[in-house]
Formats: structure tokens, sequence, C-alpha cells
């Protein structure tokens, strides 16, 4: 009997994706429950990365390290062997901020900055780092000094935190970087598909930094103050500072990416891709009649790196169809067929508004696994009519 894997995305303000995977489950046994159904909750490199990877057996770690505002927090990221994973949101993303209140030019990225010392002091080599939710534009400068770097002004004093401080910076010092960053063991590998560059209408902070809770003249001050810092990196590392600013990926998590390329040696991966290969996704899909993904809302911007996109590719090219759900499905009939997905399911369909859709999700997930368990029946099954 083939199997159902069942591969979500979290579905933003409602359910991870393991809650997610576990709704559908829990609606298609309704109706087969002799079905075998796999899980593997994904995610693009943002929130839910780490998760996705303790699903699939990694081992958690915690480390105390501070959050966007220098408060402390617990972080957790994943291992299996020589390999890590590490969620920026985890220590610099929206989720983390204290009461939600955004600091678009005081939030800084000195707790990923700890999280990968911790990393690199454990011993791994391959480290991947997830760069979605970024509450920060501070152009990976937290990040050095996390990591052991000290950013100073003209007059020899370290800056502050944040993107705006950047304005001040006049030097790098990376004496005291972390010394495993010199081992040409080590590679560090970005999980991101912004391709945003650093600086200009473009970049960095006139794209994400309104949703950062930037302004007209914030998002001037700090795409400002990053040119000016992207002119120290350059100078520290004997780099042009246009390249590094033109660089794919370096306006990625308000400029993490580029700190990390210029001063780590990293490399810009495609996040959904990075996240199925880490998660072991091929292994899972091997077999598999019926893929089912999705995430809160199914629209344009699904189509450009997002998890279900990613999913219905490999699936697609596995041979195994794949059917989508969603809390809202903003996507024509054209698109979605272009994209793989063979069919679409929405909790806006039943819910009573948007509200209700977020507050009963896991009941109306639980619904739709019953309805794509009925319209894809196992060949070898008689269907058992769920309950209205």
């Amino acid at each position: 009997m083939s199997a159902i894997l069942l591969a979500p995305d979290k579905f933003k303000g409602s359910l991870d994706a393991a809650a997610v995977a576990d709704a559908l489950a829990a609606g298609i046994a309704d109706v087969d429950p002799g079905r075998p159904v796999r899980r593997c909750p994904v995610a693009d490199g943002g929130e839910g990365t780490v998760a996705a990877a303790l699903a699939a057996g990694w081992e958690p770690v915690t480390t105390i390290a501070t959050g966007p505002t220098g408060a402390p927090l617990r972080a957790v990221w994943a291992r299996a062997g020589a390999s890590a994973l590490v969620e920026l949101a985890s220590t610099a993303g929206l989720a983390v901020l204290p009461g939600g209140v955004r600091d678009p030019g005081g939030a800084g990225t000195e707790g990923l900055g700890t999280v990968l010392a911790a990393v690199l002091d454990a011993g791994c080599t391959d480290v991947v780092v997830g760069l979605g939710g970024s509450a920060t534009t501070d152009g990976g400068a937290g990040l050095l000094r996390g990591l052991g770097a000290r950013v100073l002004d003209a007059g020899g004093a370290e800056i502050g935190r944040g993107g705006a401080a950047l304005a001040r910076a006049d030097r790098l010092d990376p004496a005291g970087l972390h010394p495993r960053l010199r081992d040409p063991a080590v590679r560090v590998r970005l999980a991101a598909d912004v391709d945003n560059p650093l600086l200009g209408p473009h970049g960095a902070a006139a794209v994400y930094g309104p949703q950062k809770g930037a302004d007209a003249a914030g998002v001037a001050a700090l795409d400002a103050a990053l040119a000016r810092w992207v002119r120290v990196l350059a100078a520290a590392t004997g780099t042009d500072a246009d390249a590094l600013a033109a660089a794919r990926g370096a306006g990625a998590a308000g400029g993490t990416g580029l700190a990390l390329t210029a001063v780590c040696g990293a490399r810009v991966a495609p996040g959904v891709g990075t996240v199925l290969e880490l998660t072991g996704f091929d292994d899972e899909l091997a077999g598999a009649g019926l893929v089912v993904t999705g995430e809160g809302r199914l629209d344009a911007q699904t189509l450009h790196g997002k998890a279900p996109a990613g999913v219905a590719a490999a699936a697609r090219a596995a041979g195994a169809p794949v059917v989508a759900v969603a809390g809202q499905v903003t996507l024509g009939p054209a698109a979605l067929r272009a994209a793989g997905f063979v069919a679409t399911y929405a909790l806006t369909d039943t819910a009573l508004d948007h509200r209700d859709a977020v507050d009963r999700a896991a009941e109306l997930l639980r619904l739709l696994g019953a309805r794509i368990a009925t319209d894809h029946p196992s060949p070898t099954r008689p269907m058992i009519r769920s309950r209205p």
C-alpha cells in the first residue's frame, strides 16, 4: 500500500510544522486507518528549521546566548555527528523580541555569534545557518563580535549594538575571532533564498527594514550605515567593497549574509533545498504515493524559495503527485499547476473567517486530511466515508 508523505512547513501564528502534520495524519486515519503515513516537517531556512532537523532525528543542543536586544535566552541548535544546523531566528528573530517590540536600529546579532562559537567549540565542521526571520539590520557586526572580533570607532572604542551604530564603525579588529574559522575543514553554508544585494532600493534596509519597524528616515539611515560598514569589512579583508555589497545573499537577514561570507568564508545555498537535504527528504520520499505539503498562505511568494515549492519540485522529480494545504490560497489554478500541485485545500474554504481559521487550525486541518484521503484513495483499500 502506497504511503502518504506529510511534508508541511509551519502555519505562521498558528501551528508549527509538526503539529500541522499530526493534524493531517489524524484526518487521514479517520478515513483510511490502515494507510501508511510518514511525517517529514520541512522549513525554508527561517523559523522552524531546527525543529525540522530535530523531527528528522538530529540531536538538540542548548546554548545560553543573548537575543536581539541583549536579553539572555536559551537557543537550541541541532547536531548530527560533525554537522550542525543553527537558526538565526532563535537569537535574532522577530519572534524573540521582548514583548514583540521592534527595534530596527538597535537589534543585533551577537547571540548568533555566541551560538556559532559553541558550534565550533563542539568540533562541528559542516555548519549550516538558516537566515530567515531576522529582526536585525546590523550587517552581521554583532555576529562577528559574538565570535570574538571587535568593531571600533575612529577613537578606538567599541561601537554599540545594532545597525544604527554602524554609522560610527571605522575599523574591524579580527584578532580575537574564533580560531576554528581558519580551519580549512570547517565549511559554513547559509540556507537562504534571499538574493538581495546589501545596499540601495533592493537592499537589506530598503526591502526588509519596514517589516522590522523602520520608517523612511530609518531605512535611509540604516542603508547609509551599511554602506559605511561594507567599506570597513572590505578594508579588513582586502576585498572590494562594491563586490562585497553586490554579492548574492549579502543583503540576507539584514546584512548578516555579508559578514558570514566576507569574514567566515560562508557560501550561500538554497534554503529549502538545503533543509530537505539535511533532513533526508529524498529517503522519506522514496515509495510515497502522495505528498502533502503546505504553509499558512500559498501566494506568489511561495513560488520563490518557500518550502512548499521546494517540496513540490522534489516530489515531481521523483514522480510523486503533490497536493498543498494552506490557511489561504491566493495563487490561481494555472500558477498552482505550473508549480506541480495537483490539488490545493484551504482552511478558509470551511472556516467562518480568518480568525476562525487560525483559532481552529488543527481541527480544520484534520478535516482536510480526511478530504485528502477521500480524494486520493489508496488503490488497494476501500474507503471508509468520514463523518460530517
